[in-house]
């Protein structure tokens, strides 16, 4: 029996874009399989953890629940890779970062436009929001950072396959030039 290398996936504050360029890696995705065994994503739709070798984060850090998901894949996975701009930088969901908490839910459920019902949801099946959203190496360590808005998936083809192998990762100029 071959040992697989055991993966786990998550998304947090983000477009969900850097799974589906995991997805879109198409029939090499068979190839993988025979190689690795999936935890925690929504492929399994396993919700805890277990322990892993690969954990790989999409999106940013912008809630209460971010950091727990965060802090449980660092305890649980020997390699925490940062997927994507929104990861690595914080992406999209930061660009609120130049707004006070307060002013974006004031915007969202308050003055902004087609509000029917004027609240702030205090639901406490809600996470709490952090007042800036961070990229996830501000929480716990990362160990790599595939970068693109989402990384293609000749990229994270690419990526897995080396890191899988042992082989030292290099990529094609093509595939982390960004236009």
């Amino acid at each position: 029996m071959v040992n697989k290398v055991r993966i786990a996936t998550a998304s947090l504050a983000g477009c969900f874009g850097c799974h589906m360029s995991l997805l879109d890696i198409d029939e090499r995705l068979i190839e993988l399989v025979a190689q690795i065994e999936f935890d925690r994503t929504p492929l399994t739709d396993i919700k805890q953890i277990g322990s892993c070798d690969v954990g790989l984060i999409e999106g940013g850090v912008c809630n209460a629940e971010n950091v727990e998901v965060l802090k449980a894949f660092r305890r649980h996975c020997n390699i925490l890779v940062a997927v994507g701009a929104c990861a690595i930088n914080g992406g999209v969901p930061a660009m609120r970062n130049q707004y006070s908490l307060a002013e974006c839910l004031e915007e969202a459920y308050l003055s902004g436009s087609g509000i029917d019902n004027p609240q702030i949801p205090s639901d406490p099946e809600l996470p709490l929001l952090l007042n800036q959203v961070h990229p996830v190496h501000d929480v716990v360590w990362i160990d790599y950072f595939l970068p693109g808005c989402p990384p293609s998936a000749d990229t994270l083809f690419t990526f897995l396959g080396e890191l899988l192998s042992g082989q030292p990762i290099q990529f094609a100029y093509r595939q982390i030039r960004y236009d």
